[in-house]
C-alpha cells in the first residue's frame, strides 16, 4: 500500500518538475536571456522523485523466495530429478549390430 503511495507520489512529483522545467525554459526564451541553468528547487525536486521512485519500487515488489538446493527439491520429486531427458536418444544405431559385415569387395 504505502510501496503505490510512494510511486504515485514520484510520478506526480517528476511530472510536476518536468512542467516546471517547460515553464522555466519558456520564460528564459521569452525573455531573450540565453539558456541557463535550472533553478535549485526543480533539481531537488527531480531527485527527491528519483528517491520516491526508488522506494516505492522496492516496498511494492514481492517478496524474494529462496533459491537453495533444499528449496528446489521441495518442488520436485525423484523421478523428474533422475529422469535424464536430456540424455534420450530416439535414433539409435541398435540395426547395425546385429548384421552381417559386408565385404566392401562389390
Amino acid at each position: 500500500m504505502i510501496g503505490k503511495l510512494f510511486l504515485t507520489l514520484a510520478t506526480l512529483a517528476l511530472l510536476h518538475a518536468a512542467y516546471s522545467t517547460y515553464e522555466h525554459l519558456s520564460l528564459l526564451k521569452a525573455l531573450g536571456k540565453p539558456e541557463g541553468s535550472l533553478p535549485l528547487d526543480i533539481v531537488y525536486e527531480s531527485i527527491l522523485a528519483l528517491i520516491l521512485g526508488l522506494l516505492g519500487a522496492s516496498l511494492n515488489a514481492p517478496p524474494l523466495k529462496d533459491i537453495t538446493w533444499a528449496s528446489e527439491m521441495k518442488k520436485r520429486t525423484i523421478d523428474g530429478m533422475d529422469s535424464r531427458l536430456g540424455f534420450a536418444h530416439y535414433k539409435s544405431r541398435g540395426k547395425f549390430l546385429f548384421t552381417k559385415p559386408h565385404d566392401g569387395k562389390s
